[in-house]
């Protein structure tokens, strides 16, 4: 498995939730998945917390394009899984990777649902879900997966401060559209849970409305700072 999977994991103050992930992961790493965490410049301890349980702990400038792109650059997996910190894998879900792997696709991703089990939250999984099923179109938070060939060959994430995931996914499926893989993963339903459900909805939507008609995505990383404090 260790020349099949490469699993890169940006990281900044998460000395909380990032070990959970991890726990999730290592039957993988015992099988011989290379489990790679880019650190962008913690204060918390995270990287001290997390470093017997990596293969590689790296650093980087902070910004999760640029930490994904340093760990890909380090990897030696056929394939590179980017995983957010705040995500919970299961057993059944690591197992559905491993199967599709081996078909070889191109890239793919997961379905999410979001940590908090209240209904508003449970629906916005579902038009996360249902949205990338119809679009083509991957979020991060839906932990990509990708040939790492591929991903070197178009130049990986672009180097900018907010929608990367989303960039990429617009050139990948030019190629060919993802494989969704279920069962979900768990994401964090934190910023839904301190900024407000339906704000934060709104705010991620205008957002990318704005990327999508050429907002700079440096203005819209300050727009998400200032919209996530306010």
């Amino acid at each position: 498995m260790a020349e099949l999977l490469s699993i890169v994991i940006p990281a900044r103050n998460e000395r909380e939730a990032l070990p959970l992930l991890l726990s999730d992961l290592a039957p993988l790493r015992s099988a011989g998945a290379e489990i790679i965490v880019v650190d962008g410049g913690s204060t918390d301890g995270t990287p001290e917390r997390v470093a017997p349980l990596v293969d590689k702990l790296l650093q980087s400038a902070p910004g999760r394009a640029r930490q994904m792109n340093a760990g890909a650059a380090a990897a030696s997996g056929e394939y590179l899984w980017f995983v957010h910190a705040d995500t919970r894998v299961s057993a059944a879900a690591l197992q559905r990777l491993l199967d599709t792997l081996l078909k070889r696709p191109l890239w793919g991703r997961f379905d999410v649902r979001l940590s908090s089990g209240g209904p508003s939250l449970r629906l916005i999984g579902t038009m996360i879900n249902l949205r990338s099923r119809l679009t083509g179109v991957a979020s991060g938070d839906q932990a990509i997966f990708i040939k790492r060939e591929v991903f070197a060959q178009h130049a990986g994430f672009a180097d900018i401060a907010l929608m990367e995931d989303i960039e990429l996914s617009r050139r990948m499926k030019r190629l060919q559209r993802p494989v969704c893989l279920r069962p979900a993963l768990l994401t964090s339903s934190r910023r839904w849970e301190t900024n407000g459900v339906w704000r934060t909805v709104w705010l991620m939507w205008r957002l990318r409305l704005a990327y999508y008609c050429g907002a700079n995505p440096d203005q819209l990383a300050r727009d998400y700072q200032r919209g996530s404090r306010s």
